[in-house]
């Protein structure tokens, strides 16, 4: 049972014009989908990001899969670590993301290998990485300021969503979200407007939703001794669960630590097994958001919680703008994780578009479960497919550009951070 193709089609989908601490989301998102064939026709599945540096990767490496067993992940291990990088796993620096290219590229084929796996044996993916602790798993509602529609794109519709730039508009977005998918946490992108606007969006939601979890993401937009002045609204008992990079260094957050009595979390400065050390040396972080597309995927996502259990660090999940088939893996994931103590990101509900049989999965009471059926349980529907790399082919972008986006409405737009 050997492996006999692999393809990689990266595509495009419609994403609204999402502020940030960086700029604004494009017209579209690019991921790629990895299709792992053997010799029967049985096929496994793997998304990723569509850029075009990665998809160099994700290109080179796919011909020396040919020949594997699915079952075989040191195989794959090794053909990755052949082609792409040479670094050790630190991501090469304490900067700001490091380089995660070649854990990214093990995690695209490794749930693929996964899925087979799982076709091959008839068993859901979520048995072969030791059985689910959860039926469900909880996602977070996830908000973000927002113009009405994008700039100088006169051909790409508005989307029903609206503006959100002030306060009352961004409860009736939670609202919307709420009353859809049911989710009890709600995450605030911040990092875009004054931190004391942002704090006071926090207080409306707080008052609208005087149970849900609270979060607020700055994405590393704000500096230390900023963060100094704003912990006695942050801190505000019953505000936050918790305080997502405030700044954007693991040195930062450890400061930060030091005079913050709300947990800190992180999906941007411990991205890599080895900045935990560094991570519990300086106690920079309380919580992880894992996120098994740069972690090196759905194994090490679940080492990760396992460290987290030995140091007492909390583990959720982070997202980026995604498809059916990124869900999947992170529901199947997250269902066998003991101390998955957070609702997990998830920008599902800003997609329009999908590209797996059957529509889109189903988020209900804040919760998704494992699809039905062996590995994943999804399957390509390939018009969809085809519809969504044409539109790739079409869009013109090949690298995601926030700022650039941004500078069509502001010439003078810099990402530089801190913002404030």
């Amino acid at each position: 049972m050997r492996i006999a193709d692999v393809r990689v089609t990266p595509i495009a989908f419609r994403d609204p014009p999402l502020l940030n601490v960086v700029g604004v989301h494009e017209p579209w998102a690019l991921r790629s989908i990895i299709e792992v064939e053997l010799e029967d026709g049985r096929v496994g599945l793997g998304e990723s990001y569509g850029d075009q540096d990665i998809l160099a990767h994700l290109d080179q490496v796919k011909g020396t899969l040919v020949g594997l067993s699915p079952f075989d992940l040191n195989g794959l291990t090794r053909a990755v670590y052949a082609r792409v990088g040479t670094e050790p796993d630190l991501a090469a620096s304490f900067k700001p993301a490091g380089d995660k290219t070649r854990a990214s590229v093990l995690a695209a084929f490794e749930v693929a290998f996964l899925d087979l796996q799982g076709q091959v044996l008839g068993l859901p993916l979520y048995e072969l990485l030791g059985g689910r602790v959860r039926e469900r798993v909880p996602y977070s509602a996830y908000l973000f300021y927002k113009f009405k529609q994008h700039k100088d794109d006169p051909g790409y519709p508005a989307d029903d969503w609206g503006e959100v730039l002030t306060h009352d508009q961004l409860v009736d977005e939670a609202r919307r979200m709420v009353d859809a998918y049911g989710f009890g946490s709600i995450k605030l992108k911040a990092g875009v407007f004054e931190p004391d606007f942002e704090i006071e969006s926090i207080r409306a939601l707080r008052r609208a939703f005087p149970k849900a979890p609270l979060r607020i993401d700055p994405n590393g937009g704000w500096s230390v001794e900023t963060t100094r002045r704003l912990m006695p609204q942050l801190s505000e008992p019953g505000l936050l669960e918790y305080l997502e990079d405030p700044v954007e260094t693991i040195p930062g957050m450890g400061e930060v630590a030091k005079f913050s009595p709300l947990p800190l979390a992180t999906n941007m400065c411990t991205v890599a097994f080895g900045h935990i050390p560094e991570s519990i040396r300086l106690n920079a972080v309380q919580v992880i958001l894992s996120d098994h597309h740069y972690w090196g995927g759905l194994r090490a996502t679940q080492q990760l919680a396992m460290i987290g259990r030995t140091f007492g660090i909390g583990i959720s999940m982070h997202s980026n703008s995604h498809m059916g088939i990124s869900l999947a893996a992170m529901t199947h994931v997250g269902a066998t994780i003991p101390n998955l103590t957070y609702a997990s990101d998830t920008h599902y509900p800003w997609q329009e578009d999908e590209v797996i049989e059957g529509g889109k999965l189903a988020i209900e009471g804040g919760c998704v479960e494992p699809p039905k059926g062996p590995g994943l349980g999804v399957t390509l529907d390939r018009k969809a497919l085809a519809r969504l790399h044409q539109n790739f082919l079409d869009c013109g972008i090949r690298k995601r550009d926030d700022a650039a986006e941004m500078r069509k409405y502001d010439p003078t737009w810099s990402s530089a951070r801190p913002r404030f």
